[in-house]
């Protein structure tokens, strides 16, 4: 004998016995803006990707190629040899090298400082907590070009300026990642952390052993934010790395366009390409963890 709670395999999916069926009209109101919706989202990601593309195109284009009218997408002739010619006739990989070793520096100390301070405002009771948060994260607020100067006289005072210290000190901790992480923390049962401190587990214990290997996607979002935006950083390196010894790859690029009439634009695209690729590569491989964390730093448990 069934009743009406029990359901019905229709079609591939389930409804309740007796409950009504959508009428053709929604479902196919429904199949139209799913339509409209996927076109609108194609529309956006060709334009997004279409410069990228033209950039990619570029730079197997020889010198006079590049911007020729009207716009040729695909060159007759491959030039493989522009990126030969970036690696031989510029220090890319001095370039490289140094803004990796940037990237990855600030990377790691952004995600040390950050998710622990993050812990601190989270799970620990002290007073003036709330509003000491608040003043941090208003930081973020305030641009950069409003306290450059001081900071510079700063670091100079400190005997750091031209060298890659520098940049290290003024992006090792950032306002962002601890509101990130600390979003997180807050997504994890605190049954967790007074269970681990019955055992007998310092906070120290609790956030190293506890926290940072439940908050792998949060720790992944920052991860990428904070690399890719390091790697692409041009103002920081061009105020305080004036040793071409110690140039990033974007001023190493910019000055293949120190003058306009001798720039060739095919090896300049060439060596933008190679600069994107390391970004893409990482992006692909954590891109799951990075929407998922994104995703469940806004929500609380």
């Amino acid at each position: 004998m069934m009743t009406e709670t029990q359901v019905l395999v229709t079609g591939g999916t389930l409804r309740k016995l007796g409950g009504p069926a959508p009428a053709p009209r929604v479902r196919a109101g429904r199949t139209v803006g799913r339509i409209i919706g996927y076109i609108a989202l194609i529309i956006a990601a060709i334009g997004l990707l279409a410069p990228f593309a033209w950039m990619v195109m570029s730079s197997l284009k020889n010198a006079n190629e590049v911007f020729s009218v009207p716009v040729v997408w695909v060159p007759e002739t491959f030039v493989w040899q522009n990126y030969v010619d970036i690696w031989t006739k510029s220090n890319m990989l001095v370039w490289i090298r140094n803004t990796l070793f940037l990237a990855v520096s600030v990377t790691f100390l952004q995600v040390l400082t950050g998710s622990f301070a993050a812990y601190g405002f989270a799970r620990m009771r002290f007073a003036g907590r709330d509003i000491l948060f608040l003043a941090y994260i208003g930081t973020i607020a305030v641009p950069w070009q409003s306290y450059m100067i001081p900071q510079f006289i700063l670091l100079s005072n400190l005997k750091v300026s031209n060298t890659l210290w520098a940049i290290i000190l003024l992006q090792a901790f950032g306002a962002f990642g601890v509101f990130l992480m600390k979003q997180y923390y807050e997504t994890i049962p605190e049954e967790l952390s007074e269970a681990a401190r019955l055992d007998g587990l310092s906070e120290y214990g609790i956030w190293r052993r506890i926290m940072l290997p439940l908050s792998v996607p949060a720790i992944a979002s920052l991860t990428l934010l904070t690399f890719v935006n390091t790697w692409n950083d041009y103002l920081g390196p061009l105020i305080y790395l004036r040793n071409p010894d110690l140039w990033t790859i974007q001023l190493g690029l910019k000055s293949f366009v120190s003058n306009l009439f001798d720039t060739n634009y095919a090896l300049l695209f060439a060596g933008l390409t190679i600069s994107v690729l390391p970004i893409a590569i990482i992006f692909l491989l954590g891109q799951k963890y990075f929407v998922e964390g994104i995703a469940t730093s806004g929500m609380k448990g």
